[in-house]
């Protein structure tokens, strides 16, 4: 139960923060990405706030801990190879929120306001995740004689 009510409460912070710093309004994320016209460089301390409370949070947790709060061990990646999939992943998500202006962390609390846009945008990712791991899955396959 704990560890369920960290969730809420971590992504519920997270949620108001984007939400606070705008990211949840895809003109201003556009806006930011539109460096030779209306270029708003403010994200620039949403994201630069971002990597600070990771970088400290991960100095604490690693220097001090074993083991997480919650959990018997902490879940690393294991995988440290920049492939073909690692590349074509990233730059589907950034084409994605170049076009749309969201990404899913602030498409998530801008559900929230009810435009049809953001729905669609939601559920266009969640559509992308299904067919990537159905992808995946078929890829894995040994190929039939």
């Amino acid at each position: 139960m704990n560890k369920l009510v960290s969730a809420f409460l971590i992504g519920g912070v997270f949620g108001l923060g984007i939400a606070i710093s705008g990211m949840i309004n895809p003109a201003k994320v556009l806006n930011f990405f539109d460096i030779a016209g209306t270029w708003d460089p403010s994200l620039i301390f949403v994201m630069a706030g971002g990597l600070a409370v990771a970088f400290v949070g991960y100095r604490i947790v690693f220097g001090r801990r074993k083991t997480p709060v919650f959990e018997t061990s902490f879940a690393l990646p294991t995988k440290r190879v920049i492939d073909t999939e690692l590349v074509g992943g990233a730059a589907v998500f950034g084409i994605g929120w170049g076009i749309a202006g969201f990404c899913p962390g602030g498409a998530i609390p801008a559900l929230g306001l009810g435009y049809s846009a953001t729905a669609i945008f939601v559920a266009a990712v969640i559509a992308g995740i299904v067919v990537a791991r159905f992808a995946r899955a078929r890829l894995a396959q040994p190929a039939a004689a």
